[in-house]
């Protein structure tokens, strides 16, 4: 109820005050008129002001819903984008010389797996071997030789370093030197920025860190247990380590990671975000609880325990699933006109970058590889090439019965006749 209400009833109560008063005489009808003439007066000015506030409400309400005129935002800065350092620590080797001259002559690295590599107690790795259907793996090299990846050099003097950061700084510092990119002004640490993403993270730290809640020892967990297992800390301790207070980015998505950490690296230097980008993907899974749960998911290969060598084989009709492996790959990446104005040499351009889900199974791939055509299409449509324009396809090759076939069917889908025609190699790096 309002306040006109309140004198609408107050006027009902004088009418019948009026009206019952039989013997009333002109006074008393005067004066009761003028009270209803004074109140009436009050009712209206009430009303009149409650529907000028009620529109002025509305008024605000509706200016309030309309749209603020402001500027657009900043454009892309739609710069190009070049790769000006490369960095590695495979199992090949440690660099991307030794890696990569082993791989054209032929090398491999896929070895049988030993019960050191599993990172636990000696009898209990030993019995957990046995227990494993897949035994073979593509594993680092260490040790202290010119080729050998030395892992005190990085860990010694940082306990929050584990396997798969160690390795991404050992990459990056290479990648960097090679583009001849240390800067030590702050205008340029400031452009320049990290994106380098992992799958799994440390499993091992984690194993050892539960076997303490068995134990009742939770009081000597580290207190870098965390720090050590997060994939953010790869570019974070890359980053501290330069300096670089540009975009700090970590890609999760398994088998696409290195792909999504230097795709979305390029494009925050062609929006303009970085000047430099430093970006890959690391990894150091060789443990006995990612193999056991690989297998469990029937994703490794189980046929060639005794012939480790031959174990890798996509698109082969023998294929069974891939071997397990680990290091990192780290590229220099940035914008062409500042990788011109300094003088800085370029091994090639990112052209285009594509994504997609086929938003279907957790592992397994529509039959006709939607998903991987959708990819393949989006980056084709962004480097501004025609099909018939690519001569080389670097494949995913899970080595999987069911995954070979389905990109298979992707790539013909994308490339139609020139994937059959001889002018489109393809093939997939494996160690």
């Amino acid at each position: 109820m309002d306040a006109s209400d309140g004198c609408k009833i107050a006027l009902e109560r004088k009418r019948v005050f009026w009206k019952s008063s039989a013997r009333g005489n002109l006074e008393t009808r005067l004066c009761v008129g003028a009270v209803m003439s004074s109140c009436l007066r009050r009712a209206l000015f009430l009303r009149l002001r409650l529907r000028l506030r009620r529109g002025l409400s509305s008024a605000a309400a509706a200016e309030a819903k309309a749209p603020v005129e402001l500027p657009p935002p900043r454009p892309s800065a739609g710069r190009r984008v070049v790769v000006t350092g490369l960095g590695a620590v495979t199992p090949l080797g440690r660099g991307v010389g030794p890696t990569w001259d082993r791989l054209v002559a032929g090398g491999c690295a896929v070895r049988a797996l030993s019960a050191e590599d599993l990172r636990l107690p000696g009898d209990v790795a030993g019995k957990t071997l046995e227990q494993l259907p897949s035994r073979v793996a593509a594993a680092v090299p260490r040790g202290n030789g010119e080729d050998e990846f030395d892992d005190a050099a990085w860990t010694k003097d940082n306990k929050s370093v584990s396997g798969f950061i160690a390795y991404a700084l050992c990459a990056a510092d290479e990648a960097l030197k090679d583009a001849n990119w240390l800067p030590s002004e702050d205008h340029k640490k400031e452009r320049t920025g990290v994106s380098i993403g992992g799958g799994i993270g440390s499993i091992s730290d984690i194993l050892d860190a539960s076997q303490m809640i068995f134990e009742n020892r939770l009081r000597r967990l580290s207190p870098y247990f965390i720090p050590k297992i997060l994939i953010n800390m790869a570019s974070g301790h890359v980053s501290m380590r330069y300096g670089f207070q540009g975009p700090n980015h970590a890609a999760v998505t398994a088998c696409a990671t290195g792909a999504h950490s230097i795709g979305d690296a390029t494009r925050m230097i062609q929006f303009g975000d970085a000047d430099v980008m430093i970006a890959g993907g690391t990894e150091s899974s060789i443990d006995a609880l990612s193999i056991a749960g690989f297998s469990r998911l029937r994703a490794l290969s189980t046929k060639y325990n005794s012939h480790p060598q031959a174990a890798s084989r996509p698109f082969d009709c023998g294929r069974d699933g891939f071997v397990i492996g680990e290091g990192c790959g780290v590229m220099v990446l940035e914008a062409l006109d500042h990788a011109k104005e300094r003088g800085a040499k370029i091994y090639a351009e990112v052209r285009g970058y594509g994504m997609s889900g086929d938003a279907h199974h957790i592992t397994q791939p529509q039959n006709d590889g939607r998903g991987a055509t959708l990819a393949m299409k989006h980056a084709l449509e962004q480097s501004g090439l025609q099909a018939d324009q690519i001569d080389y396809l670097n494949a995913h090759a899970t080595s999987t019965p069911l995954g070979d076939a389905v990109e298979i069917n992707a790539i013909k889908s994308v490339f139609g006749d020139h994937a059959l025609s001889g002018g489109l190699a393809f093939s997939s790096t494996k160690v």
